[in-house]
């Protein structure tokens, strides 16, 4: 009973060292079957890892150890009985590091390529930024457009809201309209809000006696022409309209007589006044408007 149990393990042993047998032999003519697809044709195959791949990085492990077998491994008509064991032709850990650093990592001129292509071609930028002045004019008023009003005018804003008890919104559309149209025609823009200062004392609703209309006390029946065809007399109670048309009477009667003095007395309908009292009216205050837009004295005096 017990030789036969001791003959069962024996033989249990001795299968198991087959099958590994088996494995070792199967393993072993894989490898070189391998072996021989590396060197059919004439002569060795020179594995060259960028050639192949093509690509700008360095082989794994695993591709470098193919490599290896592929280049070292004894050719077909070498095996037989007096062939070195399959074994002993794996280069050793220095042989392979040689490998390794003789490989080439990229295709000879694909840097060069790249570079030159990188030059030729920049990258255009994702997106443009602006300028540092526009980055800064945004903070400074992030609600500023082609309508906003001077800092000077903004100063004579205010000073018109408080002497003449009207409102900074009902105001500042013909404060911005003198501006636009007094620059068009070449006048100094504080000239044409003293001469509403003076007409209406800045009521763009006011009539006159003689039928003048609104901020500079437009006669329409005189100024048809500028006032525009199809358009009503009351057209003029539009601060924008009627800033416009007046400063437009005044370049006229500027054109016509060729002084400031006879332009102011001509737009006052007051040519035969000798003393030309409407002029220097209107030329005190616009001295005032100066001082209070902030500009020095010495221009304000040289105006008046």
């Amino acid at each position: 009973m017990k030789h036969a149990t001791r003959f069962k393990a024996l033989a249990r042993q001795a299968g198991g060292a087959a099958r590994s047998l088996a494995h070792g032999a199967v393993l072993s003519v894989g490898l070189m079957g391998m072996s021989w697809l590396g060197t059919q044709g004439a002569g060795a195959a020179d594995v060259r890892y960028g050639d192949v791949l093509g690509l700008q990085a360095e082989p794994t492990a695993s591709e470098l150890a193919m490599a290896s077998v592929l280049s070292f491994a004894p050719r077909r008509g070498e095996m037989g009985a007096s062939a070195p064991s399959f074994a002993a032709s794996i280069p050793s850990l220095a042989a392979s590091t040689r490998l390794h650093e003789s490989l080439p990592v990229v295709a000879p001129g694909l840097i060069e390529r790249k570079a030159a292509r990188a030059v030729a071609e920049p990258i255009p930028p994702v997106f443009h930024q602006p300028a540092l002045r526009d980055i800064a004019a945004l903070v400074d008023n992030p609600f500023e457009d082609e309508g906003a009003l001077s800092d000077e005018m903004e100063r004579v804003r205010d000073w018109i809201a408080d002497t003449y008890q009207v409102s900074e919104e009902t105001i500042e559309p013909a404060l911005a309209a003198a501006e636009t149209h007094a620059e068009e025609l070449g006048f100094d823009p504080l000239l044409i809000v003293a001469i509403m200062a003076v007409e209406s004392s800045f009521n763009h609703r006011a009539v006159s006696n003689m039928g003048a209309l609104g901020l500079m006390q437009v006669i329409p029946r005189y100024h048809k022409d500028k006032i525009g065809p199809n358009r009503g007399r009351n057209v003029l109670f539009d601060p924008e309209v009627n800033v416009r048309v007046g400063t437009l009477v005044l370049h006229e009667g500027l054109q016509r007589y060729g002084s400031m003095q006879r332009a102011l007395q001509y737009y006052n309908g007051a040519l035969n006044d000798p003393k030309a009292r409407y002029t220097r009216k209107v030329m005190a205050l616009k001295k005032r408007l100066m001082l209070i837009a902030g500009r020095d004295r010495s221009s304000a005096e040289q105006a008046s």
